[in-house]
């Protein structure tokens, strides 16, 4: 049914040369791993159960490999290495995040930022080594030192990354959202944290507004109460001053001697990021700053090849995680392009534009970006020459098939197309790309070195080439730390191992291919049910969306006469009418191209689908609205109000 060995379906896309693999940093990591462990590495799949059989060997030569600053070395690479959870890695081990951040400080470009107005900004590593310094000092003398959190409600500006790297410098934990987010939903995530300070800019231009955030940030002060004591504000659009606020240029601009670097426990907090808070408050995921920092470096520089010459662009916020994973490439010296605004403002073709102009060689965004680009008929080959792009990474949905082939004909030829896949959970990946091994459409080249990726059936049996559940086998260093306000860890473990005891179940309906590869058909929470047999989603959105009326769909289950039936709602394009005929055209492309299964019940129009904030559509409000149950968090949906369209359909009540 799902033809995922079918030659043409999944064909390679592309290679990378001899000299290509040759010169990788995986290549050199493979010889130096193989002399490390005295075994013949001879290729990835033989690097990669290594990997994952000798953990502790692994990590120590990655760790070595990426030149991880440390102020102690660990007496211990791995302690209580069968406990999931509660393996502790590099015990004894003393480092600072912010350090590692900032290992170069030479005149070449760290930060490249781009505004959707033509606001520009460019810092080399020595400037944001002492601007982060310097904002260090003023926070230290504000009183924020280890374990406090600094959170903020800042666009993805350069003054976030400082702000991130002077509070890491300290060993505070920091935490932020987008701005786009209101009151209510930035208190849901920060009111659980009891931030000691709190950083804002004054406003953020969108689509060519202006937005003021002077009284979102006086609603989040009042909600925060006496725990959160100081905030500075950021003059970003000269909005006006905040209320009782310190200015981040004066604080800047004094010229006190830097404080130490903390030098903490591996393990020890880094940031707070949250779940999407779809079914209730988000959850507050406490991550340690030596497995990010190790998880990424290996994710950068092993899977991406990312060196310092390289340009690392990725579309996001800083309330997704990806922002995190984005600011990371300072540890390998390369330079991040960052952007803010609508990537459709002022054309549908801004963010090449801005690729091509900065020489942008690893670009990232989400599969729906790529999908809209698409449907928008952007074609920039032959326009845009992108003479650095090498690379295009993917993640936040499973990526198309047809969106590999969007990418290779209409934007760069000869472009490596990475859909990459982890998430929040553990700011990371768990499968993604690699400079070794051919790209096949429609998949993710293989699952992440050290991370003991599987697939399951429901009755825990391991699965090849057929549906089930993404899970991790074997305990992993950037693992959460833990919840906030967890205390005897109950909410961790029910989030993540009560399914499959002493296994990771990530919640992701997933095939293994016999290639190596993964296709991912979409969240477990989202799978559909109809007479028994379970459909991931993406099955259904590939299908439908390749047709010229249709913008997007979103699918759900519905309960109906002891079984679940499947109802599509689908976003016409301008002109196009959802009529009989459109109707039996739907049909007939999931019955031809999918299963009978696949073809849904009901096929209604609607003008919007909602979405969580990182643009995620959002299938368990859809479904909970249908059937008549509250939504638990509307604040974490971006577009809340796109719900009244799915409530109360008369259409629903009928055979």
């Amino acid at each position: 049914m799902h033809g995922s060995t079918a030659a043409e379906e999944y064909r390679i896309v592309w290679e990378p040369s001899e000299a290509q693999r040759r010169g990788s940093q995986m290549a050199a990591f493979i010889t130096e791993a193989a002399a490390r462990s005295g075994l013949d590495l001879r290729d990835y799949a033989a690097l990669w159960e290594w990997s994952i059989e000798d953990r502790a060997g692994f990590w120590s030569a990655l760790w070595d490999f990426t030149g991880v600053v440390a102020g102690r070395k660990p007496d211990q690479v791995l302690q209580d290495g069968d406990s999931m959870p509660g393996a502790r890695w590099f015990v004894g081990a003393r480092l600072n995040f912010a350090e590692n951040l900032l290992r170069f400080r030479d005149d070449r470009i760290a930060i490249l930022f781009h505004g959707e107005d033509g606001a520009e900004q460019r810092l080399s590593y020595a400037e944001l080594y002492r601007q982060s310094a310097a904002l260090a000092a003023a926070l230290q003398d504000l009183g924020v030192g280890p374990g406090d959190r600094v959170a903020a409600i800042v666009p993805n500006i350069p003054q976030a990354v400082i702000g991130m790297l002077a509070s890491s410098w300290l060993g505070a934990v920091w935490s932020s959202c987008s701005p786009d987010f209101g009151s209510d939903g930035i208190l849901d995530r920060f009111g659980q944290i009891q931030p000691r300070l709190l950083i804002a800019a004054d406003g953020y231009r969108f689509k060519g507004h202006l937005i003021d955030l002077r009284e979102k940030v006086r609603e989040v002060r009042t909600g925060l109460g006496e725990d959160c004591r100081h905030c500075i504000a950021i003059p970003w659009q000269r909005t006006g001053p905040i209320e009782d606020a310190l200015d981040w240029d004066l604080l800047l601009a004094e010229t006190t001697r830097p404080p130490p670097f903390a030098q903490l426990p591996f393990d020890h907090p880094l940031y707070i990021l949250f779940s999407s808070g779809t079914t209730g408050k988000p959850k507050c995921i406490v991550h340690g700053a030596g497995g990010t920092l190790l998880q990424h470096l290996k994710e950068h520089r092993l899977h991406c090849d990312l060196r310092r010459e390289d340009r690392l662009f990725y579309f996001t916020t800083c309330g997704w995680m990806m922002w995190n994973w984005l600011v990371s490439g300072l540890a390998s010296g390369t330079t991040l392009v960052l952007f803010d605004g609508n990537p459709f403002y002022p054309e549908p073709d801004t963010l090449w534009r801005l690729a091509d102009d900065l020489g942008v060689s690893v670009f990232g965004t989400s599969a729906k970006y790529l999908s809209a680009q698409e449907k928008a008929g952007v074609q920039v080959r032959g326009r845009l020459p992108l003479e650095k792009l090498r690379t295009v990474l993917s993640t936040g949905s499973p990526l198309a098939p047809e969106s590999f082939d969007y990418v290779a004909r209409d934007i760069k030829p000869g472009v490596q197309i990475s859909s990459i896949s982890g998430g929040t959970d553990i700011v990371s990946c768990f499968a993604l790309g690699n400079p070794l091994l051919p790209v096949r459409r429609g998949q993710l080249q293989c699952r992440g070195l050290g991370m003991a990726v599987d697939v399951f059936d429901n009755a825990g049996h391991s699965l090849r080439d057929a549906p089930g559940e993404l899970v991790c086998t074997r305990p992993f260093p950037c693992m959460p730390v833990g919840f906030w306000n967890d205390p005897d860890g109950g909410r961790y473990h029910a989030a993540y191992f009560e399914r499959f005891p002493g296994v990771w179940t990530h919640g992701d309906w997933t095939i293994l291919t016999p290639e190596g590869g993964l296709i991912i058909e979409g969240r477990s929470d989202a799978v559909l049910n109809p007479g028994g047999v379970r459909i991931g989603t993406a099955e259904i959105y590939r299908q439908v969306e390749r047709l010229p009326e249709i913008q997007e769909g979103i699918c759900v289950g519905q309960r109906w006469e002891d079984d679940v039936r499947v109802v599509l709602f689908v976003v016409l394009r301008n002109g196009a009418t959802l009529d009989e005929a459109l109707r039996q055209r739907v049909r007939a492309t999931l019955r031809d191209h999918a299963s009978p299964r696949h073809v849904p019940s009901k096929i209604l129009q609607v003008t919007d689908i909602p979405r969580t904030r990182s643009g995620k559509i959002s299938e368990l409000a859809v479904r909970d609205t249908i059937e008549g149950r509250p939504v638990a968090n509307t604040e974490a949906l971006l577009n809340p109000e796109a719900l009244d369209q799915y409530r109360d359909r008369p259409e629903l009540r009928q055979p």
